[in-house]
């Protein structure tokens, strides 16, 4: 018999209006920019949860690792303190890997994007070994500024 049990339902959604114009020029061009509105709530989150990124990241997106650096970012600063996450090689390839046949092959491509990354992100605390990616907390690649 389990005590205390409890269970919550929140409406998960995170637009409350989306506008799009579909009117277009002589030149087939859309004549008025289409807009969305976030929830307050999820924004609230959004801004409570934000990491720094660096713009000067960008580069890796255009070699196409920009969302290696972003997920990279987002997980090293929440990390605990203290604390460490190991990523299994076999997890990794699961998720990035999947047209290779071979780990070798594999690990090798892995680490020659992490590195391009890494170069974005100086700061980050990422070893490997045989078996895992050792990741820990991490501060963000640049500090917060306050925009007013």
């Amino acid at each position: 018999m389990t005590v205390n049990e409890h269970t919550v339902q929140t409406n998960s959604q995170f637009i409350d209006t989306i506008e799009f114009w579909l009117t277009k020029d002589e030149n087939n061009r859309v004549l008025w920019d289409s807009t969305f509105h976030l929830d307050h709530k999820y924004f609230a989150s959004l801004q409570k949860h934000a990491v720094p990124l660096d713009g000067r990241a960008s580069g890796t997106v255009a070699l196409g690792h920009g969302p290696g650096y972003l997920g990279l970012a987002r997980r090293l600063y929440r990390i605990p303190h203290g604390k460490l996450q190991s990523v299994t090689w076999v997890c990794l390839k699961a998720q990035f890997g999947a047209d290779f046949r071979q780990m070798r092959k594999f690990k090798y491509k892995f680490c020659i994007a992490m590195l391009q990354v890494l170069a974005c992100y100086p700061k980050a605390k990422v070893e490997e070994d045989s078996k895992d990616l050792i990741l820990r907390n991490s501060p963000p690649s640049i500090s917060a500024r306050t925009i007013v």
